[in-house]
């Protein structure tokens, strides 16, 4: 007998059906939540996110949460502007997306070229 099992990936925040969402585990004093979002939905959240992430007196505190794919997704790092990188990546022929998570070779390129 034949089965077909459809996976269907949802937007925990929009209910949005997508083939391109991913897990974020958010931790806030130690409670956490697991949220399932598109990378624009994600984008947003760290553009609210900002502000306390990057204030003056914070810190950065490594943890051992996984992520989806094993992997921690992490914020931009200070000082690190998306739009910069992208009108940097389309500049020196990159193909990047205007909304969306950089790609981590663009990133890399953008920070040697940088020095």
């Amino acid at each position: 007998m034949a089965q077909k099992v459809v996976t269907t990936y949802v937007d925990d925040l929009t209910g949005e059906e997508s083939a391109e969402i991913a897990k974020h585990t958010i931790l806030v004093d130690g409670a956490g939540v697991e949220l399932d979002l598109t990378d624009e939905n994600y984008d947003k959240l760290l553009e609210l996110l900002q502000p306390y992430l990057h204030a003056e007196g914070a810190r950065r505190v490594r943890g051992s949460v996984a992520a989806a794919k094993g992997k921690p997704r992490k914020a931009p790092a200070a000082g690190e502007n998306t739009a910069e990188i992208r009108a940097w990546a389309k500049a020196n022929g990159y193909e990047v997306n205007d909304r969306g998570r950089v790609p981590a070779s663009v990133k890399e390129a953008y920070e040697k070229a940088a020095r």
